[in-house]
């Protein structure tokens, strides 16, 4: 396998280990590409990528290691996911940088939450929730409980490592892709708040995934070091096709 490229530049300043990062188009830079990276020390900041300097911290975790970053439709909202137990909402707009609302969290794992854009003002949220196999999936911005996904009786996948809430352009059925602690990965029909289909990719836990909603094929990895990859039928049952062993390195976050 060849060498990774040398960057184009590096960003320092963060003065903590990095456990997020987030592209977003920049209001704030009148156009211009920035990073969001979340650190160890509770702190996020928005890189230029034009001047490759911080052009804003934000500090809204009390010290607590930020796990997850995402930027609402709006493109001025950002979420940041903390392991204080909170996930805050924040307003970037014209320079600001300020909390206008929170969400309790209910689990102190390192699963990231995931969103599903239902317009331009509202979106679903699904994080962990109180029980260790549950997600809770929440209305935004009303943080009306929508309902608590659980296994069934006689599956015991463990904890949620990660999730992907999706949705086809042909039906308004809102779906959710979670990968667990037994090295499964469960399809959620979240308006029947039951499993799909279930299939065991990886014999460590499932620490990232992501799915192409229009090919109907995504990608989970793990700390087994080999990526599965895997495809959704017309019958809504996952397919997993032979691990690829490319990887080298334990996976914690995937993009297709």
């Amino acid at each position: 396998m060849a060498a990774p490229p040398d960057p184009q530049f590096v960003l320092r300043g963060t003065q903590s280990a990095v456990h997020a990062l987030h592209f977003c188009g920049g209001a704030q830079e009148q156009g211009h590409q920035l990073l969001l990276s979340g650190s160890l020390s509770g702190l996020v900041h928005i890189w230029s990528l034009q001047t490759r300097r911080a052009i804003a911290t934000l500090d809204g975790h009390g010290g607590q290691c930020v796990i997850w970053l995402q930027t609402l439709p709006q493109g001025h909202q950002l979420l940041s996911q903390g392991r204080d137990l909170k996930l805050c909402l924040w307003d970037l707009a014209e320079g600001r940088n300020a909390v206008v609302d929170s969400v309790g969290l209910e689990s102190m794992g390192f699963c990231r939450g995931s969103i599903l854009a239902r317009g331009q003002q509202h979106w679903m949220l699904a994080v962990p929730g109180r029980g260790s196999d549950e997600i809770q999936i929440l209305e935004m911005p009303s943080k009306t409980s929508v309902c608590t996904l659980k296994p069934e009786a006689d599956a015991k996948p463990g904890m949620p490592m990660c999730l992907e809430l999706w949705q086809t352009d042909s039906s308004p059925r809102p779906c959710l892709l979670a990968g667990y602690e037994d090295g499964s990965v469960a399809l959620w029909d979240v308006s029947e708040r039951k499993v799909c289909s279930r299939i065991a990719c990886h014999t460590e836990p499932v620490m990232g995934l992501d799915f192409d909603s229009q090919k109907a094929r995504g990608v989970s990895g793990s700390a087994e070091k080999a990526l599965a990859v895997w495809s959704l039928d017309e019958q809504q049952a996952l397919q997993v096709s032979a691990p690829d062993p490319r990887c080298h390195l334990s996976c914690s976050a995937l993009t297709v």
